[in-house]
Order: structure tokens, then sequence, then C-alpha cells
């Protein structure tokens, strides 16, 4: 039911000429968000590439190759928060424009790297640019849809972040067929060029009109913890060993420093978050939620893509498009999760989203190497669609707990703890495959010269890679590390369904139940009422 201009007008701030434009400029939000999401996970694919010698590649060792990855991580991960802050204060349009011509920048220098070290860098700058891209995007969002669209909205924003990590694959895997390496970056300048022009002619400008002073100490303190926090994670995750003295002091140093944070907050006259919205179960349920989604997704994305292509011995591009169904699913119900949580509530619509993420990743248990290929695309698409009934819920609910003009500082957390998580996924998940794998192909690289059995016994691809120098003498170390890696991925798929299970606990637990209907008996009940709370007065 449309809302007559007149009286919409009356009722709200949003101005009418922004409010007639604002499917268009939710378009260019997703467009952005699509190519900084896109990208990072869009390199997974190009690593073999990027490792061959020169001119093929730049003949990158895995160390180099790992750093490629996790310098946008790092980088991304410990400035989402602050750039969310200044998005609320100075204007999320101009930290938008900054950050995509920022990303732009960087993609063009990464497709010309002469180096590993280059590219490492240039990977650097533009985790600089997407940390100011990603929170600014559903910051815009807020404030130029009205309280009852802003789920729908929500739910297309949250689809596209499921669609860009499904489709990177895909694009990369393409590129690849028929460009070099750098194609993968490049391709990125034209839509920065496009996104740029349609954000300065549609997308509006917000900010907090009452930001009050700077609390510089405590973003210091934000951008210190999470970066030390991240870097123990990665670290980690690349040694598979979390007693190591530098991840330890990394990891326990930034979980200090943002305890620090916290306590300096919650003490400040002008604090750059207020932490008493942790206070609110439906909040901090919602956060937790988002964080331990995409600890199992991307862990599971992690081992899979090992699954796809070195067992099964698919290209690239084939163990991209296995991963449609979940880009499907996610584009066919995200926006529509809303009315779900109209009906239900959002504890039953995430527990369910949650238990059936859950039963996906604990599929992977049951795979083998002849497992048909149409039980795959079942498994994506079930995967997809329970995140899909996830996302969409949570998301609405931190943004709307927190009030329109501090929509940067929301997405912000919205986005670090997703970012977090993703990070503790690949990291702790990730050595768990390692370990379990490493354990097992030991007693099966007997034939291998001893020079070369400590690199042969680190990963799938290693072992493989010396099986091929070792001709048809290395047949029987191939069938060994196929069945050492599908042992390891069916303790890790265990391991992710059960942190799966976790989070719908929390959702279980915490979330609001079904809201009451207005004006009805006992309206003032539990319901969403949290959430309704919260954007009172708005």
């Amino acid at each position: 039911m449309s809302i007559p201009s007149g009286a919409r007008a009356a009722e709200s701030q949003i101005p009418e000429a922004v409010h007639r434009r604002r499917w268009a400029i939710l378009v260019v939000l997703m467009f952005s968000l699509l190519i900084v999401v896109l990208d990072n996970s869009i390199l997974n694919v190009a690593v073999k590439t990027i490792a061959s010698p020169a001119p093929t590649g730049l003949g990158a060792t895995q160390s180099q190759l790992e750093w490629a990855i996790n310098a946008y991580t790092l980088v991304f991960a410990g400035l989402l928060f602050t750039a969310g802050l200044l998005g609320d204060r100075i204007g999320r349009k101009k930290v938008l424009l900054f950050g995509i011509l920022l990303f732009g920048t960087g993609s063009a220098l990464a497709a010309m790297s002469g180096s590993p070290a280059q590219l490492i860098t240039w990977r650097a700058l533009m985790g600089f640019g997407a940390a100011f891209v990603m929170p600014a995007t559903l910051a815009v969002l807020m404030n130029v849809f009205e309280r009852d669209e802003q789920p729908r909205a929500i739910g297309i924003w949250a689809g596209s972040v499921g669609v860009a990590i499904a489709i990177g694959p895909i694009t990369g895997g393409l590129l690849l067929e028929h460009f070099w390496w750098g194609s993968i970056f490049l391709v990125n300048v034209p839509v920065v060029i496009v996104a740029l022009i349609a954000m300065v002619l549609l997308v509006p400008d917000s900010r907090d009109p009452n930001p009050g002073r700077t609390d510089p100490l405590g973003v210091l303190l934000s951008i210190v913890g999470l970066v030390l926090l991240v870097y123990g994670i990665i670290r980690g995750g690349q040694l598979a060993d979390f007693t190591d003295p530098v991840v330890l002091l990394s990891s326990i140093g930034g979980l200090l420093v943002l305890a620090g944070f916290v306590w300096h907050e919650k003490r400040s006259s002008h604090p750059a978050i207020d932490i008493t919205y942790f206070k609110e179960p439906s909040f901090a349920a919602a956060v937790a939620a988002i964080a331990l989604v995409f600890f199992a997704l991307m862990g599971v994305t992690f081992f899979s893509a090992f699954y796809m292509q070195s067992v099964r011995g698919w290209s690239a591009l084939q163990a991209g498009l296995m991963l449609l169904p979940l880009a499907a699913s996610q584009m066919i119900f995200a926006p529509r999760a809303r009315l779900l949580v109209d009906r239900f509530g959002a504890r039953v619509t995430c527990t369910v989203g949650m238990l059936l993420v859950a039963a996906g990743l604990a599929s992977f248990a049951l795979f083998d190497d002849t497992t048909p290929v149409w039980v795959l695309c079942l498994l994506f698409f079930i995967q997809g669609t329970g995140m899909a009934h996830v996302m969409t819920p949570v998301t609405v609910a931190v943004m709307q707990a927190l009030p329109r003009e501090k929509a940067g500082s929301g997405s912000a957390v919205n986005n670090t703890f997703r970012q977090v998580g993703g990070a503790l996924g690949v990291a702790v998940l990730g050595s768990v495959l390692s370990t379990v794998y490493r354990g097992d192909i030991e007693g099966h690289l007997g034939a291998v010269p001893a020079g070369a059995r400590q690199a042969a016994g680190e990963s799938i691809e290693a072992t493989l890679g010396i099986a091929e120098k070792m001709g048809p003498a290395g047949a029987p170390l191939v069938a060994s590390a196929n069945d050492a890696f599908l042992k390891a991925m069916h303790v890790t798929a265990v391991g992710s369904a059960t942190i799966a299970l976790v989070g719908a606990l929390v959702v279980a637990l915490f979330l609001p139940g079904r809201p009451a209907a207005e004006g009805a008996p006992g309206g003032s009940g539990e319901g969403d009422r949290s959430v309704r709370a919260a954007g009172a007065g708005r």
C-alpha cells in the first residue's frame, strides 16, 4: 500500500526527491558492494596461476600467496569500525566516494604488479578502500528508506553479499581462461568508474547531525585491537598452531586492547559507540549470529574449493559454477525473508535458517570422490537458503536497534563481527583441516625423497605437486592424498556444523519472537518490542 506523498513527508525526514529514487540508489550501492565482496573471493581461484613462474604468473611462494589474501583481510577488518564512525561524522557519501576511488586505484596497481611484494602492498590498499565502502553502503541504505521498507532493502543488500561470494570464483575462472592473471583486478576499474559517476548523480549525503566530540583514543584502541586480533587469527591459521608465541601474543594482546576499548567507551562522555546497545539481548544475539554463521560458512567455502578442484579434479571455472545454487537461493530468498519474520518472528526464522546451514555443512562429512554433482548442487542451495533466512533478519535487528543517525557505526559493528567471524572460520577450520591431513598423510610419504617430505605433507596441493613430479610412481600417493583430505574434510565439516548449531542456539534463546499484532491484547508483550522501541522517535 502506497503512502500519499503529503502524509509521508509529514512523518519522514527523508526528502521526497530522495524517496522517489531510493531503488535506483540501492542498485548503485549493490554495485559498489558487489565488486568489493567479489574481489575478496575472486583471488582464491587465481592462486595457482599467480604461483606460476613469469610470464604466466609472479612465481609467488605459498606464504606470499597467503599474504596476498590476508593483507586485504587484515586492513579491511582493522578499519571497518573507524570507517563507519567517519561516515557518521563527515558524511557517508564522501566516505563512499573516497573508498571506491581508493579501491579502484588499488585494483589497477595490483593488476600491474611486477612482484609478489607489490601485489601484497596493493591488496592492502584495496582493503583500505573496501573498509570505507562496506559500512557506508548499509548506512546510506538506512537513510534513504523508510523504516517499513528497510527490511526489504536490507534483504536485497544481504542477498547481493551472498551472490558476490558465490560468483567471485566463476568470474575469476572465466577471466583466467581468456586473459592474464591481472585481469581479475583490472576488471574492477571500469566498474569503479561507472559506480563513481552513479554515486555523484544519485546518492544523497547524510551524517549524524549531532556527532559530539571526537573520541581519538577509542578509535585508536579499536584499530590496534582489531588488527592484532585478526593478525593473530591469520597467523595461527597459517602455522596450524594457535599455541605459537607470536599467535598468542597477537591474539591475547588484541583481546586485551579491545577490552580496554570497551572499558574506555563505557566511561567516556563522548564514546565512539554506545556499549549499552550490547546489553539488549536481541542486538547482542544478532551480531553473535552474524559472526557464527560466517565462521561456519567461510570455513566450509575454504575446504570445498580444495575438494572440488584437488579431489574431484574440476577446473576453477567448473568449481565456481558449482556455487551458482548458493547464489540463486540467496537471490530468491534474502529479499523475501522479511515475510517469514512478519509471520513467524525473527527467532523462528533465524533458528530454522541456522539449522539448514548446519545440515548443509554436516553433509560434507558424508562426501567422497564420487558424490553426484546434483547432490552438491542441492547442498549449496540448502546452505544459501539457510543463509538468506539468517543474514536478513539479524542485519535488520542490528541496524534498526540504533538511531538512524548512527547508521554508520551500526553497519560497522555488523560488518566487523562478520569479517572477524569469517577470518576465524578460515583460520581455525583451516588449521583443523591441515592438522588432520598432515597426521594422516605422513605415513604415506615413504616414497617421497627425504628433503621433500615436509613440504609434501603441508597440504593436498603440495602432495599432488610432488606426486606429479614422481611420474607413474606417484599414483599411489595421489590416492593416499585424496583419502587423507576426505578424512580431514569430514572432521572439519563436523566442526563447522557444530558452530552453526551454536548459532542456532543463540538465536533461539535471545532473538525476539513473533511480533504482537498492533492493538491486540497483550500487544505490549515480548514480540520484537526491543527492535520497535529502538526505532521509536526516529
